[in-house]
């Protein structure tokens, strides 16, 4: 079985037909779906949800020495 070639390939220059369709199709879908993905994000997103910290670390504590058999 051999490798194709470039100079096999119909479409090696410019995409025509049914694979230009599919590459737009693929870029649509994609812009699409980051489209609808920001919209619900900022919709759904709840931010009074969030668990405030108020206790800040003072202390550090050593951590103890493993010794390495």
């Amino acid at each position: 079985m051999s490798e194709p070639r470039l100079e096999d390939i119909g479409d090696y220059n410019t995409l025509k037909g049914e694979k230009k369709k599919v590459v737009w199709a693929v870029i649509l879908a994609g812009l699409l779906m980051g489209i609808i993905y920001s919209i619900s994000y900022s919709v759904y997103d709840n931010k009074d949800d969030a668990i405030n910290i108020k206790d800040s670390i003072t202390v550090v504590p050593q951590s103890k020495s493993i010794p390495i058999r």
